[in-house]
């Protein structure tokens, strides 16, 4: 769950400010990028753990709301849900600090028992909110099967090499890759350094977004840059997982990599102009209004 709180800058360290509106909305970077691609129109099956509380009820009514299949999110009495405390800017800037919860207890077993469904599916997403060890079998039982897998690093910590090379499709962002290579990502050049390295380790593809500036993407073929699509940002909070989620879709539906970045591209653009992390997640019909008016702005009379 999303604990979020609209304020009009980020508090320096000892600092007490006033902030704006609150929102309690489900959230978690797993959940955030099954409802993006929920939204899609894709189908979606959702592997997580939620303790037995007002948080799960709450997160799994949302999840059978948006049409996610919840056959594999597992309730224990060991552990509560897992928060998310953020802070917004009147930028749309934010701070998160992320209580796993029970998530940190989702096992290779878990994932075991979803293999019938992962081995028929067009995509295998994971991130780090849950044990290592769950997303490398997680990675393994993917590769095994020839099902492309999309890690999104986050929170950001180090991985070993025997599971970037593992990893299809890595979509970190500059403090992701910071922490991953040692190169600190300011610019498109040190992007292109941070990428390069990453591709070194093993990995097979490098999307690296960087906010408002776009996206790098990076493959042993291709190495180009994205500018964002332009718009008036209110939260900027589930950008990435409006990226990685739409990633997902693309690829799942047979888009090559570079035309499922752009769809990503686009529909994480338009989820920054709502407040909230599921509850920015666009439509597919959403998305292709906004395609068509970004390709065709209206003109101005005299």
């Amino acid at each position: 769950m999303d604990l979020v709180v609209k304020s009009p800058r980020i508090p320096a360290v000892g600092e007490t400010i006033l902030g704006e509106d609150f929102i309690m909305t489900p959230g978690g970077k797993g959940a955030n990028q099954a409802v993006a691609a929920a939204k899609l129109g894709a189908e979606v099956y959702f592997i997580a753990k939620l303790g037995d509380d007002v948080f799960a009820e709450q997160s799994l009514n949302n999840f059978k709301k948006e049409g996610i299949n919840t056959k594999y999110v597992i309730q224990t009495k060991e552990a509560p849900s897992g928060v998310a405390l953020i802070i917004v800017d009147d930028a749309g800037n934010n701070v998160i600090v992320v209580a796993p919860g029970a998530n940190q207890m989702l096992s290779p077993e878990d994932i075991k028992r979803a293999e019938s469904d992962i081995t028929s599916s067009g995509a295998l997403v994971a991130q780090l909110e849950v044990p290592l060890e769950t997303v490398e079998f997680a990675a393994q039982l993917a590769n095994n099967c020839g099902v492309p897998f999309i890690l999104d690093p986050a929170p950001a910590q180090e991985l070993r090499p025997e599971l970037l090379k593992m990893v299809d499709v890595l979509t970190p962002n500059e403090t992701e890759a910071q922490i991953l290579t040692g190169i600190e990502v300011t610019n498109e050049d040190s992007a292109r350094a941070a990428a390069k390295k990453l591709l070194e380790y093993g990995v097979k593809s490098v999307i690296l977004t960087m906010g408002a500036k776009g996206f790098l993407l990076a493959s042993d073929d291709r190495m180009e840059f994205v500018p964002a699509v332009k718009v008036d940002a209110v939260d900027a909070t589930a950008a990435g997982d409006a990226f990685t989620g739409s990633l997902a879709v693309g690829l799942a539906q047979g888009r090559e990599l570079f035309d499922a970045a752009l769809f990503a591209n686009q529909v994480a653009a338009l989820s920054v102009t709502k407040m909230g992390a599921q509850s920015s997640m666009p439509t597919r019909e959403a998305v292709e209004s906004f395609v068509r008016a970004v390709r065709e702005p209206p003109l101005l009379k005299e």
